[in-house]
Order: structure tokens, then C-alpha cells, then sequence
């Protein structure tokens, strides 16, 4: 179920979390999937979902890749993130990614990363607007570049992820496309409620 509302609706307070046992499994998983993915085959699924992203985005009007829509909760979301814009999503996904560069590229330096990681301070503004669109791909394009330039990976010096715990270089960039992922499947929901209003008003 999706829909528009005026008001926003009683959600949770940002930073409040997943689910226990959705969050117990989706550590087994990420673990999983960070000694399955490969630095290269992360990279081009990084991209893949960054193109889906900007595309959805893209077939989306100005005026409402500005509304916030309220969707029923995706794997891998917070309750607070269920009434974000299209342009939110997109603020939210470069915040997200600027901060997985600096870490893997402090990390793989085998540097310590000082900053504390919290889910609440990466949320985006409700004045998000189709400037998210460039600079979300400003933000890609240096993730990309970053990444080539650095090499291997780290897989020794981490830093923690309020729900995975500590992660080494290489399992932050798996993080970055798995994230990538969640939020164009969040875009999906969005961009059909809007479509779904669309066909009412018609």
C-alpha cells in the first residue's frame, strides 16, 4: 500500500532501527554476501542500481519528485523513512555515499576512521529537489573513480555500522551497492503511487 497524505503520519523517530529478527538475518545475509561479492562485480552493481535510480527519478515531473509518498515498509528501511520524497531518496542515497568514499578510502589508507556512523545523520532534507538528480551523479562519479584509483581493498582496519557492526574497506563498498539497491527498490514504490494518482486524476 502507498499513498499521499498532506500531513505526515506517526512514524518512528529516525535512528530507531529495524525489526530484530529482520536485522538478525540481514546481518547473516550481508556477511554473506560481502565474502561473495568481489570488488569489481560490487563496483558494477553500484552503478547498475545507480542508473535505476537516476532513471526513475528522471520519468518523474519536477513538482512531484517533491511530494512524499507514503509507502508500507521495504526490507532494509526504517519506519521513519517510509514518507520521503523521490528527490529525498536521492539526498538521502548521496549523503550515504559520500560517507562510504571517505570511509573506504580512510580505511584502506589502514587509517582509523573517527567519526561515528548514525543512522538519524544521514537522513535527507524535506527540501530536496531535482538538484539531487546532478548531484547524486557527481557523487557516483567520485565513489567510481575512488575506488579504481584505490586498488585492493581493505579487509583489515574497520569501522562500525550501527547495524552490521565493524566493517573492513571492502565490506563498506559492498554496503554502498546493497544500499543502492534498497532504496531503487523504495523508488519503485514511490514512482507507482505517483503513477497510481496520476490515472485516478485522469
Amino acid at each position: 500500500m502507498s499513498s499521499h497524505t498532506t500531513q505526515s503520519p506517526p512514524l518512528e523517530p529516525p535512528g530507531a532501527g529495524l525489526p530484530a529478527c529482520e536485522l538478525a538475518w540481514l546481518r547473516m545475509l550481508f556477511r554473506l554476501a560481502c565474502r561473495l561479492i568481489s570488488k569489481p562485480l560490487g563496483l558494477r552493481w553500484f552503478t547498475s542500481e545507480a542508473r535505476k535510480i537516476v532513471a526513475l527519478a528522471n520519468g518523474v515531473s519536477a513538482a512531484r519528485g517533491t511530494v512524499p509518498v507514503l509507502i508500507d515498509r521495504i526490507t532494509g528501511i526504517e519506519d521513519s523513512s517510509r514518507y520521503w520524497s523521490i528527490f529525498m531518496v536521492l539526498d538521502h542515497v548521496r549523503i550515504v555515499d559520500e560517507g562510504i568514499t571517505l570511509i573506504v578510502r580512510t580505511l584502506t589508507s589502514g587509517h582509523l576512521f573517527r567519526q561515528e556512523i548514525r543512522i538519524q545523520d544521514v537522513k535527507p532534507t524535506l527540501a530536496s529537489g531535482p538538484e539531487t538528480i546532478s548531484r547524486l551523479l557527481s557523487t557516483v562519479g567520485t565513489y567510481e573513480s575512488t575506488i579504481t584509483q584505490l586498488g585492493t581493498l581493505g579487509r583489515i582496519t574497520r569501522h562500525a555500522h550501527p547495524w552490521f557492526g565493524p566493517m573492513t574497506a571492502h565490506d563498506w563498498h559492498c554496503l554502498a551497492a546493497v544500499h543502492h539497491w534498497v532504496h531503487r527498490r523504495q523508488l519503485e514504490r514511490i514512482v507507482g503511487a505517483l503513477s497510481s494518482e496520476v490515472r485516478t486524476e485522469r
